[in-house]
């Protein structure tokens, strides 16, 4: 891994991510065939991010990845109020139990993992590795690839229209989290906020919210717009307000 990085690291990130994006695809047909969610993706993301944290420590990289607490005030604590809009979405409807508790808890483990392997790669290895040359290439680059790269999600079954919207959201919410990230010198609220997202996907409750818009693609476009609404907004107020005034 250390030849690997020290030679180029963004190769080194795009490494990263066909071993994410593969690794994940097999999990989940794995699941599907053994008929138990998300317990091979809990493994295979739990194991990764183990790894990667075990890497980075050895290496003594958590300062430079932003694994350390926001090196801000916490009066600008109220900045993210825009970014729990967007985190707690799918459950502003109400929360059902729609897989059994250990499959829960398998979905639960396997997103908040996904939270750390997709900001650490996205957001850490691949926007650093690119921000040396040119920051703003590094910030769309890792934004766009990041949308990008939930084209998998068409690989295991999601609906076309569903995955699209969900590519076109992440590209928001990575302009965002980016930003959040660069300015802030601090990946932990990007990792809390990425996995708390996914993670409530597991208990959110379809139905409640279906009966309220009508369908499912009514309630993707209408829920879609406003986040990416919101995403955009928030950037630009990361971006002209937020200083760092102390480190941790």
């Amino acid at each position: 891994m250390n030849k690997i990085y020290k030679k180029n690291e963004v190769t080194f990130a795009i490494i990263c991510i066909v071993i994410y994006v593969v690794g994940t695809s097999v999990a989940e047909a794995v699941a599907a065939n053994i008929g138990i969610v998300k317990l091979p993706s809990m493994i295979f993301h739990l194991i990764f991010t183990i790894v990667l944290l075990a890497w980075l420590k050895k290496n003594g990289f958590f300062e430079k990845y932003g694994l350390k607490m926001p090196g801000y005030s916490l009066k600008t604590a109220w900045f993210f109020i825009p970014l729990a809009l967007i985190g707690l979405g799918s459950i502003y409807f109400g929360v059902t139990l729609k897989y059994s508790v250990p499959e829960t808890v398998y979905y639960i483990v396997s997103m908040l993992c996904v939270g750390f392997l997709e900001e650490i790669i996205f957001r850490g290895f691949l926007f650093l590795g690119m921000a040396k040359i040119n920051l703003k290439r590094a910030i769309i680059v890792s934004s766009i690839t990041f949308g990008i790269g939930h084209i998998v999600n068409l690989l295991n079954g999601q609906p076309v229209l569903e995955t699209m919207l969900q590519i076109v959201f992440a590209i928001a919410v990575g302009f965002a989290l980016v930003t959040l990230f660069h300015k802030g010198k601090s990946l932990i609220p990007c990792i809390i906020f990425h996995g708390v997202n996914n993670a409530l996907s597991a208990i959110s409750d379809e139905k409640a919210s279906l009966k309220v818009f009508g369908s499912v693609e009514k309630e993707l476009y209408i829920t879609v717009s406003i986040a990416i609404v919101i995403a955009v907004i928030y950037s630009f107020a990361m971006w002209k307000s937020l200083k760092t005034e102390r480190t941790v």
